[in-house]
Parts: C-alpha cells; sequence; structure tokens
C-alpha cells in the first residue's frame, strides 16, 4: 500500500499528466480523503500555468550544481529532523519553486533583452500585434533616460492563439535598470509599436532595430504608470514659435501697415493654464492680439451687403503719456433663424498614447460631448481616429442621431504612436466624401499636436492643408494638454486650412468655444480678411501694432487675391490696436540717409490721421471686396468701457512679455482699469482676467524696471 508521502511526490506528475492509468486511479482515491493533498492538488494546479509561460531554458552549470547542493544538504538535515507537518512541506516547496522559477525569469530575460510593446485593446484602428509583424522599437538617449524613472514598469506579455496579449508580471524598472547594468543591458522604454508592412511608406526604417533574442512570442515593454509625457514632470517638449515684436517705424519711411486678421484664442486659454498652475506663461507663449479677441467688444452691427461693421476710436496710451492708441474693431454678422447652413463635420481625433492624460483623452470626450448636443438633424457628424494608423470610426451621422455619435466618442481610448499626417489625409477624404454644397464644410482636429509618425513636418502639413482648402473645407484646430503641447504647429494649420486655433484648458472653454460661440467657432461669414492702413505723416510721426506679429503682410499682398488671410467667423469680433507716436514728439527713431534720387512726397496737411483699407472674400468666392474708412484727428475720446478694457489686456500681455515697449506698464493699473470697464460681463471672462492679473503679479519675480524703447530724445 502506497504511503501518504509516496502520494504527495505522485500529485506534482499527476497534475502534469505524466501518470499511468493505475496511478492515477490510485492518486483520485487518496484525494478524496486527505484534505492535505488537496490543498497541495490545488497549489500545483494553481502554479502550472505561471511555469508553463517562462522560457525553456537550461540553468547554469554554475547555477544547477549550487541548487542540487542545496538540496543535498537539505536531505541531510532532513534526516536529522522530526517529521514536519504535511502542509508545512507543501507550503515551504511552494515557495522554494516560486522563488527559483523567480531568479530564472529575471536572469533570462534580461539577458535577451526587452523588446516589443503592449497596444490598448480598445484602440480601433486596428490590432498592431498581427501573427506576422516583427517587433521593432525606438532607441534613443531620451528612452534609456525614461527607463529609469520611478514611475515606469516592466510589464511581461504572453501573445495567446487570438494574436491579442496578456499581462503576466510587472517589475519596477529602476530594479530591473540595476540588475542589467551588471550584465551590461540596458532596458527601453519602448514609446511606440509599428505593424512594418502597413506603415513602411512612411516610417524611416533606418531610425528603427528589430528586437532580438525573445521566442516563444513573449514580449516585455517598459511603459510609464503615469501616462507619456508626464512621466517625468521636468521633461517638457511643448513647443512656441519666437515672437520678435513690432517696432516704431517712421511714416515717411514706412507709411504702410498690412496685415491679416487673427481671430484665434489659444494664446490666452494657454496662459492662463500656467497662471493657474502657478507659473508665469513663456514669453514666445504670449500673442496679444488672442488675448485681446478672447474677449467680444460691444461693436454696432454691419448693415447692408458688408459681413461686417468696422469702429475705429482713438485715446492715450495709458502706458505711455506722450503715445496715442488707435483701436480699429470688427463685428462680423450673425445668421438669423432659418438662415444657419448646414454643416459637414469630420471630427479628427488624436487618440495616440500622449493623450492619455486626464487633461487630453477624458477632456477631449466631454468637450465633443457638449459640441454633439448643439447638433441638427440637418448637420451630420464623422469621426476619424489616428495612432499608429488612421481609422474611420463613425461613418457621416446625422445630428440628430446624438446616442451613436456619443457613443463613439465615449469608446475612444489613447494608445500608439502619432500618425498625424495619415489622419488628416483620411479627414478631408472623408469630409470631400460628404460634401454639402452652399454648408459648413469643416475638420475639427483635436490633439497636442505632437505627431511623430509619417508625414509630421510642418513643411508637408501645411502642403496638405492648403491642397484641401481649396476645395471648400475649412479646418479649426482644438489643443489639448501639457508637457509635449505644439502650439506653433497647431497654430500654424489653422492659419493655413481656413480656420481658427483654441486651446481648451477646462470644462468651462470647451463650454465657450463649443457652445456659447459656436456659431463663431464654426461658421464662416468672409475670408482672406486683409487690414491696410495708410498714416498721414503730418499727423503722425511713427506707429507700433501691437501683436499680429505672425500675420504682417507685405504691402503688395494687400491687392493681391492669391495670398492667404485671415477667416471672420459669425459674430466674431476682431480688434487691433495701433500705438503711435504724433508729429510734433521730439522723439527720434532710426533713420536712413536722405535718398538722392527720389522725389520727396507731397505730404498731406489734412486733419486725417490714417486710412483703413479692408478687403475680404465671401466664403465661396476667390475675389475679394474692397471696404474703406478713414480716422481724423477730432475722433479723440476718453480711454473707457470696451477701449479700457482693451487696452487693459494689451498692457498686461506687454507685461507678460516683458515688453521692450512696455514703458511704465503696471499690473496695478492693469487691474485698476479693467475693474472699472468690466461691463455687464455675463459669463464672467472679464472678472476672471482680473484674477489672473492678480496671479501674475505675485508670480512675476522679474525686475520691474520701466522698458527701453529704440530712440532717443533731442
Amino acid at each position: 500500500m502506497i504511503n501518504h508521502e509516496k502520494y504527495q511526490e505522485l500529485l506534482s506528475a499527476y497534475v502534469d499528466n505524466e501518470l499511468n492509468e493505475t496511478e492515477k486511479s490510485l492518486v483520485e482515491d487518496h484525494l478524496l480523503t486527505c484534505e492535505a493533498c488537496q490543498v497541495a492538488y490545488k497549489e500545483y494546479t494553481n502554479l502550472k500555468p505561471i511555469l508553463n509561460q517562462w522560457p525553456d531554458e537550461k540553468l547554469s552549470l554554475d547555477l544547477e550544481a549550487k541548487i542540487n547542493k542545496a538540496l543535498s544538504d537539505k536531505n541531510i538535515r532532513r534526516a536529522d529532523m522530526k517529521p514536519a507537518n504535511n502542509l508545512f512541506r507543501i507550503g515551504v516547496g511552494s515557495s522554494l519553486i516560486v522563488c527559483l522559477v523567480t531568479v530564472i525569469f529575471i536572469q533570462n530575460y534580461i539577458k535577451r533583452g526587452i523588446g516589443g510593446g503592449l497596444k490598448s485593446t480598445s484602440d480601433e484602428i486596428g490590432d498592431q500585434f498581427s501573427s506576422n509583424s516583427p517587433i521593432i522599437k525606438i532607441a534613443s538617449n531620451e528612452d534609456k533616460r525614461l527607463a529609469g524613472n520611478k514611475k515606469a514598469e516592466i510589464a511581461m506579455a504572453q501573445k495567446t492563439d487570438s494574436g491579442k496579449f496578456q499581462e503576466l508580471a510587472k517589475v519596477n524598472a529602476p530594479a530591473v535598470a540595476a540588475l542589467s547594468s551588471s550584465l551590461q543591458y540596458e532596458p527601453y522604454y519602448l514609446r511606440s509599436e509599428y505593424e512594418v508592412s502597413k506603415e513602411k511608406d512612411s516610417v524611416n526604417r533606418s531610425d528603427f532595430q528589430v528586437s532580438e533574442g525573445l521566442k516563444g512570442g513573449e514580449y516585455g515593454v517598459i511603459y510609464p504608470t503615469d501616462s507619456y509625457p508626464s512621466l517625468d514632470q521636468d521633461f517638457n517638449t511643448e513647443d512656441y514659435s519666437q515672437i520678435v515684436e513690432n517696432e516704431f517705424l517712421t511714416v515717411t519711411e514706412n507709411p504702410l501697415s498690412t496685415f491679416s486678421i487673427d481671430v484665434d484664442t489659444a494664446s490666452y486659454s494657454n496662459v492662463r493654464r500656467f497662471l493657474n498652475n502657478n507659473q508665469m506663461p513663456p514669453e514666445d507663449a504670449v500673442r496679444i492680439e488672442e488675448m485681446i479677441n478672447y474677449f467680444t467688444y460691444n461693436y454696432p452691427k454691419p448693415e447692408g451687403k458688408d459681413p461686417f461693421s468696422i469702429t475705429t476710436d482713438i485715446a492715450r496710451a495709458p502706458w505711455n503719456k506722450d503715445h496715442q492708441l488707435i483701436r480699429v474693431g470688427l463685428q462680423g454678422k450673425t445668421f438669423e433663424g432659418q438662415n444657419v447652413p448646414p454643416s459637414n463635420l469630420v471630427f479628427l481625433i488624436d487618440s495616440s498614447g500622449s493623450m492619455n492624460d486626464p487633461d487630453k483623452m477624458p477632456l477631449l470626450q466631454q468637450s465633443f460631448r457638449m459640441f454633439t448636443q448643439q447638433l441638427r438633424s440637418e448637420d451630420h457628424v464623422a469621426i476619424v481616429v489616428y495612432a499608429g494608423a488612421a481609422g474611420l470610426v463613425l461613418d457621416s451621422t446625422s445630428g440628430a442621431d446624438k446616442y451613436k455619435i456619443t457613443q463613439a466618442i465615449d469608446n475612444l481610448s489613447a494608445g500608439g504612436s502619432t500618425a498625424g499626417g495619415a489622419g488628416i489625409q483620411l479627414a478631408y477624404e472623408v469630409a470631400r466624401k460628404n460634401f454639402i454644397k452652399g454648408g459648413n464644410n469643416r475638420v475639427i482636429l483635436a490633439t497636442d499636436g505632437d505627431f511623430n509618425v509619417g508625414v509630421s513636418s510642418d513643411a508637408e502639413l501645411v502642403r496638405i492643408i492648403e491642397d484641401k482648402r481649396k476645395e471648400g473645407v475649412f479646418l479649426t484646430v482644438l489643443g489639448f494638454g501639457t508637457g509635449n503641447y505644439k502650439d506653433n504647429k497647431m497654430e500654424q494649420l489653422a492659419d493655413k486650412g481656413n480656420g481658427n486655433f483654441y486651446y481648451i484648458d477646462n470644462e468651462n472653454e470647451a463650454k465657450k468655444v463649443l457652445v456659447s460661440e459656436l456659431g463663431s467657432t464654426l461658421f464662416t461669414i468672409a475670408k482672406d480678411v486683409k487690414i491696410q492702413i495708410e498714416f498721414n505723416p503730418s499727423q503722425v510721426k511713427a506707429y507700433r501694432l501691437i501683436g499680429y506679429e505672425n500675420r504682417m503682410l507685405k504691402k503688395e499682398d494687400f491687392n493681391d487675391d492669391t495670398k492667404d488671410a485671415g477667416e471672420l467667423g459669425a459674430g466674431h469680433t476682431v480688434t487691433a490696436l495701433y500705438e503711435i507716436v504724433p508729429a510734433d514728439s521730439h522723439e527720434k527713431f532710426a533713420s536712413v540717409d536722405e535718398l538722392k534720387y527720389q522725389k520727396q512726397e507731397r505730404v498731406n496737411k489734412s486733419n486725417e490721421v490714417m486710412t483703413v483699407k479692408l478687403r475680404y472674400k465671401d466664403p465661396d468666392k476667390e475675389t475679394s471686396e474692397l471696404i474703406t474708412r478713414t480716422v481724423n484727428k477730432g475722433e479723440e475720446t476718453e480711454l473707457k468701457d470696451d477701449f479700457a478694457f482693451v487696452s487693459s489686456v494689451a498692457e498686461f500681455g506687454l507685461l507678460l512679455r516683458n515688453s521692450t515697449f512696455k514703458a511704465d506698464a503696471s499690473y496695478e493699473h492693469v487691474i485698476q482699469r479693467a475693474n472699472s470697464s468690466m461691463g455687464k460681463d455675463i459669463f464672467g471672462y472679464r472678472q476672471e482676467f482680473i484674477s489672473l492679473v492678480e496671479k501674475a503679479k505675485q508670480l512675476d519675480q522679474r525686475p520691474n524696471n520701466p522698458g527701453v524703447i529704440n530712440f532717443k530724445g533731442e
């Protein structure tokens, strides 16, 4: 008869199906009556699938010898010991097996190196891990640095029969890095994966290396427990275009000032994001014209056939008592009742791994849910997403079917690399396929702007969008997130796509852009709007346009209808400010020698300060219309109401930029003037502005010296 200890020895073979029929029958009969063996059987059964997933590797001779010696010593000691409780023996044996397997696992996988990657199972663009796709990895210095971060883990996974990945275990990356350093191997943070067969046209293969040393469909990936790129709070790749401030120009040498309008507001909400995080914004993130145009002003409604009205006024410059401030304001018309055209919209959504942050994908989804509730039955929406590739997740759907649209939005998740160029191309194809003649045809791009796969350079993306706008499909860009926010890229795409650019830093901003001001966000009433101002040298010695640095045009561009300019949305207001030096000022400016062969132009001695000319095109036309307005010296007024508030926003921008031309500007003056000119402030935007100024006043530790202007006194 078999004793109890013998049954325990047979249990492992029984679980592995290595016994003959007679032995199986004996073990099964014993299991019915022995509780200790029942416990051992369960432990062996639970341990078996884990053991089967480890690599079938032989132990090193040195390790095998040590194990044999340890077992031999254990047997010798056991002979001198009293019999132990069976359950204790089983527990100790199981613990030894688990420890041994763990040692072998870490040793083998570190020697091999780590490759491959995990992909979000909810990514609807398709499975990147096909049975035939090689796994490739980015091995840059940045990736190596991230591997040692405390917030990273190594996840071991095995491909199942269905081609999906089953996670097996997690190990802290620093621990693996420490172990691997002695073996001269270094783990990598694998930022993205690609199926080479699908990406061969857009991926530069020389930038990657195929992972080697991993067998049996097993892969490892280091990934952040806090989503990339916020893995390291000190690691910031936000990009802003450099702003070179407009300088004072003398009227005798530069009588014309020409620029494109700008209705973008992204800079203001981005500045708010920095200040609310107790940080001063980068100077190049401050575009004063976008801060000014964030607010709506009480300009008169347009009359007649023109799509907007023009308002001009003059007052003393609050930060320089010797200068004057000229305001040029436009007010766009609004649609009445049933005249609102139907919309053909394509939501182009960045679903890459970089969007996996609370202020990105979740905020994006909430924003589009609010937007969807504003749609009418005659409006249609399609949804295109892009990560490692681009895909259509919702075909063009009536706005009446809000449930279907919101379900598609709710099902979005972030994972993979960022093939933004492919997404843009697909979105425009979908928009063209569902084009509504006479309607509002628009792609709405929501992203952090971090395109890193395929077409990703600014020049290539701009060429794509410039070609598509000629087909009557415009572009609106919504920026999200921090850390890798690409402000410069998104601003340029919106400008070239006959659209506008907003930054969504919270739900209130999403409501402002996509609900409260939806008409001006979506519906263009005039495109290629240009302003050209001619100053009269008998009244103005020098002038400076405040802001609009990246919207300046050559004077010849004003009459050239092939030159692109800004778009005006329904109900939009646009404001531009000029700081001017009166003709009788004693200030001197840099100048050139008197010209020898040029005739001195006749000076107009009238009271006209300047002539404002505007050109615009109807959204579906390519020939511009001209509007002219003259400003006279006698129009000077007090700085109050909206004009006072506009000046306070401009002064705040000068302070944030630490402008050379800030003169006597101060946060105290901004707060005082904004408080006195708040007006009705229905949505609380102006009150919030004052709070931001107060916060900047506390945060700004830069020397509070007056600005230096580039002229000398006589």
